[in-house]
């Protein structure tokens, strides 16, 4: 059993940033993948980014390319999303997920709570 605990969520106007953190319950490194994915009501939950944790590869959904960035602490058992130039497109409730095999949404194991994250124009 893994708990994923984010925080770091909030409002902000666009063009701002925020840093989402998600706490593990056990070491990152024993895990395979942890990613980020997002959902607003009314739509399918969407895949924002991941990290295969040993390797350190990472990947984006194309609409957050450029303006997130995924990372890592495994001292801490923490994964971080860091959020720059947000848009009102970017709000959705962010959840942490993690995984022992790949980052996709199906092999997905746990998942976080949720943090909101608004966006306004």
């Amino acid at each position: 059993q893994v708990q994923l605990v984010e925080s770091g969520g909030g409002s902000v106007q666009a063009g701002g940033s925020l840093r989402l953190s998600c706490i593990a319950s056990r070491a990152t490194t024993r895990l395979n993948c942890m990613g980020w994915f997002r959902q607003t009501p009314g739509k399918e939950r969407e895949a924002v980014a991941g990290i295969y944790v040993t390797i350190g590869s990472t990947y984006y959904a194309d609409s957050v390319k450029g303006r997130f960035t995924i990372s890592q602490d495994n001292g801490k058992n923490t994964v971080y999303l860091e959020m720059n130039s947000l848009k009102p497109e970017d709000t959705a409730m962010y959840y942490c997920a993690t995984s022992w095999t790949t980052c996709r949404e199906g092999d997905i194991k746990y998942w976080g709570q949720g943090t909101q994250v608004t966006v306004s124009s």
